[in-house]
This record gives C-alpha cells, structure tokens and sequence, in this order.
C-alpha cells in the first residue's frame, strides 16, 4: 500500500509539489492578512484566480501535444469584448451593428433577458472553441510549427478585439455579475433559489466562492471525460512520440485538433468570466501578453512537461493558484512594483527548479524520452 502511494507520488512529483506550493503560500498570506481565512477573502481569490486557471488549462491540452499555444490571451481578449456586447441581458434586446469605413450596418437586435444571457454564453464558448479549432486546423494541415501558426492567429484574434472595442465598454447583466463573482450564497439569493440562500441545509456551503466551484465543474465535467476519452489518450501518445503513435494508428490529427479546440474553449471561458467580472470588454493586448506568458508558467509549475506526453490540467490550475498567491503576497507587505517581477521570478524559479530534480537525477538521458 505505502509502496504504490510512494510511487504515484513519483509519478505526479510536479503535481505534489505545486500543491504542497500552494498550500503553504496560501496558508502564510491568510495568517498575514488581516481578515485572513474569511469568506470575503476567499470570494476576491476566487475572482482573481479563475481567468488564469483557465488560460493554464488551456494551454496545459497543446502542451501535451507537444506544442504550444500563444494565442489563448488573445482568444480569451476576443471572448471577452464578445461578450460585452451579447451580455447585456437588457430586456428588449440588444441592437448589434458594425462600423465599417465609416458606414453604419445593422446587425440586428440579439435577444434579451435570461434566454438572451444564455444564448449569448453559448455563443461565446463557441466563438472560444472555434478560435482554438482554426489554431488545430492551421497547425494540422498547413503543417505549421503551433508556436509560429499561434503566434499569427493571435494577432488576427486580438485584431478583431480591437475592432470590437477600440476603447473599453460595454455592459454585463448586473445579476450576473453579482451572481457569478460572489459566493454561493448570494448566487441563491440573486436566483431566489434555496429560500434565497438561507435555507438550513445550504448554510454549511453558502460561503464557498461561485468561481471555485465553476473550476470545479469545468475540470470534472471537461476536463476528466477529454483525459479519459480516445482522443484525450491520444494528446498524450502524440506529446510522448508521435511516431510510435502513427505507427500504432491512433488518430494524430484529431487529437491536435481536439487539443487546440478544447484550449480555446477553456481560454474562452476565461475571457468570458473576465468580463462578467470586469462588467465591460477590453481589448488590452499587455494583457493578453502577460496572461498567456503566466499561462505557460503555470503549465511548468503545475508539473506539465514542455516536451509533452506528460502531466495534467488540474496540476496546471494549482500553479495558477501559486502564481495568484505570490501577487497577493505583494499587496500584504506593499512591495514596491518594480521589485515585484524580481521576488515572482526568485520564487517561479524555485518552483520549478523543485520540480525538474527527478530530472537531474536521470543518468541515461534516453530515459527523458521513455
């Protein structure tokens, strides 16, 4: 018994150590926060992590396909500006139009109210998913290297943010928004569902944060059925040799394509909760930038080898979470901002330096292809 725990452990060291990571850095900053363990607290985590998590399991899926995705900040952008405008949940509905060459073309009027809320979050998803599906095809069939053929389409997604929102704007559903950024409690409250949240059997879970519980859902009912799946067993064949995995007939194709739809997919949730959050669209392209930099190093702490074949979304969501607690880290003790890239670096570096020593200790460097 001790032996097979010992060597799952083995098996998942990046794993157990972004968690063993994340555990003690998210234990010392609540002991140093004032009002520390506290559901507030916990909510502001949760709206903060969420989008990162996101971007990391998407780019967790190309990984370990043995690419790399540059492109999900800027899917996650596009979602976003998308969703500023199909969010509104007005009741009438919400005139779309566009401006081109200075001429005004209607678009229609997209529904309103909860069935136009809706809609407008399947459409988003889609839009999400589609983006990651071009990003497989382009890598597929052009035979592009993912990292050039990403870098491309990124910068034709954060166009189309651009043209979406040249300036910050728009509207999301206030409900929605208190809704999906607090805890579930006040999500029962807004919904008047479980006598409003007060119910007695609810209380015990009301303080838990909405958006932990949507990364929850996301990982169990996505997630684990891809991991599961023909293809998602695929991904990884194709991350550890591709080669043997054509030789073996394994679908290679669909499997980088399933691997990039469902990146885009994760990153289009992420540009999605974004704007709930944020209440407005916003094609910021720094930001892109910076979330997909973290993204691929959330991917590393969280034990996914870059090589591929190797590792999983949930550890990379834990490295999110490691990187989030170092930002809040600054904001406790009031770290100058131009020391803050310093101490995030010393510490990423010791993360994963923690994680690379079973490499280290590799004396037949044909073993890091097996």
């Amino acid at each position: 018994m001790l032996d097979d725990i010992a060597i799952r452990i083995r098996q998942n060291i990046g794993l157990v150590t972004a968690v063993l990571l994340f555990s003690i850095l998210y234990l010392l900053y609540n002991l140093a926060h004032p009002k520390g363990f506290s559901s507030a607290v916990l909510v502001q985590n949760g709206d903060e992590i969420f989008a990162l998590a996101m971007l990391a399991m998407a780019q967790t899926v190309p990984v370990l396909a043995s690419g790399l995705d540059l492109s999900v900040g800027a899917v996650m952008t596009m979602v976003g500006c998308f969703a500023s405008y199909l969010l509104t949940g007005v009741a009438g509905g919400t005139p779309l139009h566009l401006e081109i060459f200075g001429l005004h073309v209607g678009l229609g009027t997209f529904p309103g109210g909860v069935g136009g809320i809706l809609l407008g979050i399947v459409v988003c998803l889609a839009t999400g998913a589609l983006a990651g599906f071009v990003n497989g095809c382009v890598v597929v069939y052009g035979r592009i290297q993912p990292i050039i053929a990403t870098l491309a389409t990124g910068a034709i997604y954060i166009g189309i943010a651009l043209f979406l929102r040249p300036t910050p704007g728009g509207k999301i559903d206030e409900d929605l928004n208190w809704a999906l950024t607090n805890s579930l409690g006040d999500f029962a409250a807004t919904l008047h569902i479980f006598d409003d949240g007060a119910a007695s059997w609810f209380a015990p879970v009301a303080w838990i944060p909405v958006p932990f519980v949507l990364l929850v859902l996301i990982a169990l009912l996505v997630w684990v059925p891809f991991r599961r799946s023909v293809l998602g067993r695929a991904v990884y064949a194709v991350g550890s040799a591709e080669g043997a995995a054509y030789m073996s007939g394994l679908p290679i194709e669909r499997a980088k394509i399933a691997a990039f739809t469902l990146a885009g997919f994760f990153a289009g949730c992420g540009g999605l909760f974004l704007a709930i959050q944020t209440s407005s669209g916003n094609a910021d392209i720094p930001q892109a930038g910076a979330y997909t930099l973290n993204s691929i190093a959330s991917v590393v702490i969280g034990g996914t080898s870059l090589l591929g074949g190797t590792g999983s979304a949930i550890g990379s969501i834990f490295g999110a979470m490691v990187l989030r607690v170092i930002s809040f880290f600054f904001r406790i003790f009031d770290i100058a901002p131009l020391l803050q890239p310093l101490f995030e670096g010393l510490i990423l570096l010791a993360a994963v330096s923690i994680g690379a020593l079973g490499v280290l200790r590799v004396k037949n460097t044909l073993e890091l292809f097996r």
